[in-house]
């Protein structure tokens, strides 16, 4: 008998035609799962460079003792997720507010004594900006009796994390339905192949080919069109990356991990639809 692997290579090279129309429908499945890949990515990104700037700021009444606002920064610098406390002081804040808002220098410059209130800026650690996190700091920070008011943006701050959680639902959903798409696309690819192999199956079980040997070839095909399939759509995930890049915006490319786990995928979703239909066509002989 042959070696199951130089038999599924020779099973390729005698169907040509049936496996590239099987990895060019399974690269097609699997380009869309690109396609939504990189749409994901990157509005991961755009979500982080957001989170980035959630911070509770509490703003400080005049004429508070400097030494209990040390206490405080230590305080909160201490609770969890919390990655610095800053103080901006008075003339800062003054500063701040000119600097954003050109159009205010002539008016703030005869308010006296200085309108704007100092305040602490607390910033979240990657990973903590959270909407439960930043909630217990703006609480924590608003129970200081010198504390006159807590602000973090609670409904954009609840909208992007429900915005994040929504988008990571509807990638496992999308994801997982192409992925049966690549499955079933294979394992008809597969079954095609059987039926046209089905004499030479016969032969290999009448000379006394144990049903795990019949399987290899078929597996290894199933691996091999899912792995070409993949290839495939990685470089049309490529091109359509760099020509929305060049022509529209600015994206980021996906993740090395993302495009290995991607071809892994290929393969390995190869391998369970060629089993799945192998064990079905062998029962039915």
């Amino acid at each position: 008998m042959a070696n199951p692997i130089q038999e599924a290579f020779a099973a390729i090279r005698r169907t040509p035609l049936l496996t590239g129309l099987s990895a060019l429908m399974v690269g097609l499945a699997l380009f869309v799962v690109g396609l939504f890949g990189l749409a994901a990515h990157n509005l991961r990104v755009a979500l982080e460079t957001i989170e980035e700037r959630v911070e509770v700021v509490a703003y400080l009444r005049d004429g508070t003792d400097t030494t209990r606002v040390g206490e405080a920064r230590r305080a909160l610098a201490d609770l969890p997720g919390v990655e610095a406390v800053g103080y901006v002081s008075k003339d800062s804040a003054r500063v701040r507010a000119i600097s954003s808002l050109p159009e205010i220098r002539e008016v703030s410059a005869d308010l006296e004594p200085n309108p704007f209130p100092a305040s602490l800026e607390i910033r979240f650690l990657p990973g903590n900006r959270t909407s439960e996190a930043v909630d217990a700091v703006a609480e924590a920070a608003g129970g200081y009796d010198f504390v006159e008011d807590v602000t973090y943006g609670e409904g954009w701050v609840e909208k992007l994390f429900l915005l994040r959680r929504i988008g990571a639902v509807t990638a496992m959903i999308m994801g997982g339905a192409f992925a049966l798409v690549a499955t079933l696309i294979i394992g008809t690819a597969i079954r095609i192949a059987i039926f046209a192999r089905k004499e030479e199956i016969q032969i290999m079980r009448l000379v006394g080919a144990r049903n795990s040997f019949v399987h290899r070839p078929f597996l290894l095909e199933g691996a091999v069109t899912g792995f070409l399939g993949g290839l495939l759509a990685l470089f049309l995930t490529a091109v359509t990356y760099r020509a929305l890049k060049a022509f529209l915006f600015d994206l980021q490319g996906i993740p090395g991990s993302w495009i290995l786990g991607g071809l892994a995928a290929g393969a390995i979703l190869g391998v369970l639809a060629s089993s799945l239909a192998v064990r079905r066509y062998l029962r039915e002989v």
